[in-house]
């Protein structure tokens, strides 16, 4: 996987202990597991908790889903119309943990934006921060974090869609330039940070290293969200950029470098 692929340029991140806390109101309860399995990739779960006002009939379906994942519940009422003390319960949490916990580094499950400073604040601490949550989640908490996933890329489960009526021809011209577009500004990202990174002379550049670029210039990337399981496959598609498989004689592992030709 990817995030195995930048585990040598970051420190150790297979070790790392984290705290996992969820924002109950802000993400779906559909894929836990899913979640779970993708934050075992970046460390080990020391703390995991979600945070909801349980008395709450839209938070009923969490209940199965808890007890399965051994998540603990903290509750949390809502003391006034309007304003929501969950969120404030889960940053306080997350500040007591910061220094008391051991922890280090934190995974904030949640689409909610309230969030963009605790995640500012814990990684000024020194401490690595993994958020997860839904494609509406604003840019600024996403820029926050040091790596942001998306909870859809995790769906194991096809849904079947819904029908629909047929698409104009002007729709499906704008579906293309879309699509251009993103290929364009994702060609253009990897492309320029193999050039910050390249050493003089040769040119290569360690995968490695260019995915943790990559991920300091936009947290939200993951080659997933472009339909490729590995960072690799998708530089493959970029157009201009030479890639060399370097073979380290320990039981077959290789080691990939780019560069731009």
């Amino acid at each position: 996987m990817y995030s195995l692929q930048i585990k040598n340029t970051m420190d150790n991140t297979k070790d790392l202990k984290l705290a996992v806390l969820i924002d109950a109101d802000n993400v779906p309860y559909s894929n836990v597991k899913g979640m779970l399995e993708e934050i075992a990739k970046y460390g080990t779960p020391t703390f995991k908790r979600i945070y909801g006002d349980w008395t709450k009939p839209t938070l009923s379906g969490w209940k199965t889903v808890l007890l399965e994942s051994a998540i603990t519940p903290i509750q949390q009422y809502a003391y006034t119309t309007g304003k929501n003390a969950t969120d404030a319960a889960l940053i306080i949490d997350a500040m007591d943990i910061l220094y008391t916990g051991n922890v280090d580094g934190f995974c904030i499950i949640s689409s909610d934006s309230d969030f963009t400073r605790l995640a500012t604040r814990l990684r000024e601490a020194g401490k690595q921060v993994f958020g997860m949550g839904e494609r509406k989640t604003p840019k600024p908490f996403i820029a926050s974090c040091n790596k942001f996933i998306y909870i859809e890329i995790l769906h194991k489960e096809i849904s079947v869609p819904e029908p629909v009526a047929p698409a104009k021809k002007s729709k499906k011209a704008k579906a293309a330039k879309d699509t251009n577009d993103v290929s364009k500004n994702i060609s253009k990202l990897i492309t320029s940070s193999i050039n910050d990174l390249a050493e003089e002379g040769d040119g290569w550049v360690f995968l490695g290293v260019l995915g943790n670029m990559i991920l300091k210039k936009q947290p939200d990337f993951d080659s997933r969200n472009f339909g490729h399981k590995k960072l690799i496959d998708l530089i493959r598609t970029v157009p201009g950029v030479e890639i060399d498989q370097r073979q380290t004689g320990k039981s077959n592992i290789s080691h990939f470098y780019v560069r731009v030709k």
